[in-house]
């Protein structure tokens, strides 16, 4: 709560370029991103008489599903590439948290720029 309240107060005279300042230099290191959700699901496969499929022990892959307009959509991960797909899904929930604050700063600025030019 203290940390909240001293974060607010020291972002109080920001001014728009001040926040895309900010913003930008919080990105930088961002990458790779992606959006969506990494599972671990358990299929069957095609093949007939498979002894993992038949004791229900069944196949596991990592898959990424997420949403591209009104579409859902799965893709397969290799193993080999998990962490990797991993880390960019962690980066881009932290680029979503980034923008949501990044608006509320950058509307707090243009509010107080106008403010500050009304009273010239």
């Amino acid at each position: 709560m203290c940390e909240t309240m001293q974060t607010y107060i020291m972002k109080r005279n920001e001014t728009p370029e001040d926040v895309k300042d900010w913003f930008i230099r919080a990105i930088q290191g961002l990458w790779p991103v992606a959006t969506g959700s990494l599972s671990l699901r358990k299929c069957p496969c095609i093949r007939e008489h498979c002894a993992a499929c038949e004791s229900g022990e069944g196949h596991s892959s990592y898959a990424i599903y997420g949403r591209q307009g009104d579409r859902r959509f799965s893709i397969y991960v290799p193993d080999n590439l998990v962490p990797e797909v991993q880390q960019a899904i962690t980066n881009g929930r932290l680029m979503h948290q980034l923008i949501n604050e990044a608006g509320q700063r950058y509307t707090r600025a243009l509010k107080a720029e106008k403010r500050s030019k009304a009273r010239k």
